[in-house]
């Protein structure tokens, strides 16, 4: 791949959110702010407010993203977007409503419903949106793509196009550091998820692959950190970089396995994305590994999990080893603890599986990924 896509402005650090006002100038006079209720009665909500006060921007604040958007939520934001003459958009809060402000604004000039950009690549003249994620993990902030829910259909949409890309990445750790124990598990693991399978795709490049061993650098030495204590500034700050950079290495080389059969998961189950792609992590990556020996391995050296004397192959287990560990730190549940019914689960097997492939992710695997493949790796998760 040739092509590699960042957004127009990035601000990190304790000062982005100030440091960014003459890129939000250029963004239009008045703002949709989508957030959820949580952060729209925050002190975050109130730094916002008050830095577009003073710099004349008005805004008007659309908080009704509750859990994964969806189409009807969308909807009602386009609504609100519309009556109130706003011409960008702002999305404060972790990626839920980060991916409802992309698809308010391409759907506030887009015709027809949305399900309608479903499966095609989206070119159309899109207010510009200002990204401000709080939380660190979903690098929803650095990517052209949105995940909505069609809850008539029972499936997740994944929407994509260069216009849902945000203008303006606004990354402040500070806004972080709320975030709860399980928020800080599920983000950060999702973040990693990024970051191994971007780099083990078959998509990718000498760019992605150097902001990938990074970000898995940094999530794999500071989430127990952030974990532990959510006040650590210094692994907040990491972490925060690190979800920009797998951010960004998922926009230009994509997913692979464990997305593409996560997805299927939370359409069924309403089991979070992050925590859903982190409850498959292992088992996903150890039937991909042998597909990229080379890769696994590199990043099992790289984050000290393996010698220079073992082989690939030996250094790609002990990768795998090492992502079972983080997840046991992080108390990631199997599914039969979190709650899902099995008998439920293994009847939605087949039509899961075959979500998975069609979705396209599991295509980017360095190894062939078919629907019973899918069916044996979703049986193995619950035993």
């Amino acid at each position: 791949m040739a092509h590699f896509a960042v957004p127009r402005h990035i601000y990190v650090g304790n000062n982005a959110l100030a440091e960014s006002v003459p890129a939000l100038r250029e963004c239009g006079s008045k703002a949709l702010i989508v957030t959820g209720p949580h952060v729209g009665k925050s002190s975050m909500m109130d730094t916002v407010t008050k830095t577009l006060k003073n710099e004349g921007i008005g805004f008007v604040v659309f908080d009704r993203i509750t859990g994964e958007p969806t189409v009807k939520m969308i909807a009602e934001g386009v609504s609100v977007f519309l009556e109130n003459f706003c011409d960008f958009c702002i999305g404060l809060g972790g990626g839920s409503p980060l991916d409802a402000a992309k698809a308010i604004s391409f759907m506030s000039v887009g015709p027809g419903r949305i399900s309608d950009y479903c499966g095609k690549e989206i070119k159309l003249e899109a207010p510009p949106v200002a990204a401000i994620p709080t939380t660190s993990g979903t690098g929803s902030e650095a990517t052209r793509f949105t995940v909505i829910t069609d809850e008539e259909r029972n499936i997740k949409m994944l929407l994509k196009g260069d216009c849902i890309l945000p203008r303006i990445a606004i990354v402040d750790p500070g806004f972080t550091i709320d975030m709860t124990k399980p928020v800080t598990a599920a983000t950060g693991l999702d973040a990693l998820t990024h970051a191994i399978e971007a780099y083990t795709s078959i998509k990718a490049m000498p760019l992605t692959d150097k902001l990938a061993e990074s970000a898995v650098g940094r999530i794999m030495k500071y989430l127990p950190a952030a974990y532990a204590n959510g006040s650590d500034a210094r692994a907040r700050e990491e972490m925060s970089i690190a979800a920009l950079e797998a951010g960004i290495c998922i926009n230009n080389a994509s997913v692979t396995i464990v997305h593409g059969m996560s997805r299927p998961v939370g359409s069924f189950f309403h089991v979070p994305h992050g925590l859903s792609n982190a409850m498959l992590l292992k088992e996903c990556l150890a039937f991909a590994k042998d597909g990229a020996y080379d890769r696994f391995a590199a990043l099992g050296r790289s984050v000290g999990a393996a010698s220079e004397e073992e082989s690939d192959a030996e250094a790609s287990g002990r990768f795998i080893e090492k992502l079972g560990e983080i997840c046991a730190v992080c108390e990631v549940p199997s599914f039969e603890r979190y709650g899902i019914d099995r008998a439920a689960y293994f009847a939605a097997i087949p039509k899961m599986a075959e979500d998975a492939v069609a979705s396209g992710s599991p295509g980017n695997t360095r190894k062939h990924v078919s629907v019973d493949d899918c069916m044996n790796i979703y049986k193995n998760l619950f035993r």
